[in-house]
């Protein structure tokens, strides 16, 4: 087959070739799950933190306002981030579930 403006085909092969050398290459590193864990066991330290702060301020005991402020603030940043991932990540199943084969 010919090339269409700049676009080469792949065989089966080839694609066989990228799938082996990506899978050794990730075998080395840390897999989606584990990151995935260690992401939510941060973020739920975040919040633990944040209550934390909220507690002393409520309380009175807080020593230093700005750094209990910061807590709450990265504690809600960060759970918003983990609820677009979420999101992203539910959308992509969806879609996938959409595919035909």
């Amino acid at each position: 087959m010919d090339s269409i403006k700049g676009l080469s085909t792949t065989s089966t092969a080839d694609l066989l070739k990228k799938k082996s050398s990506i899978d050794t290459a990730q075998s080395g590193g840390a897999n989606f799950a584990d990151s995935l864990k260690s992401a939510l066991n941060e973020v739920n330290d975040m919040q633990e933190k944040s209550q934390e702060a909220m507690a002393d301020i409520a309380t009175g005991q807080v020593k230093d306002l700005h750094q209990a402020a910061l807590a709450i603030d990265k504690a809600e940043i960060s759970m918003k981030l983990m609820l677009e991932i979420r999101n992203k990540a539910l959308n992509a199943y969806k879609e996938l579930g959409r595919t035909q084969l």
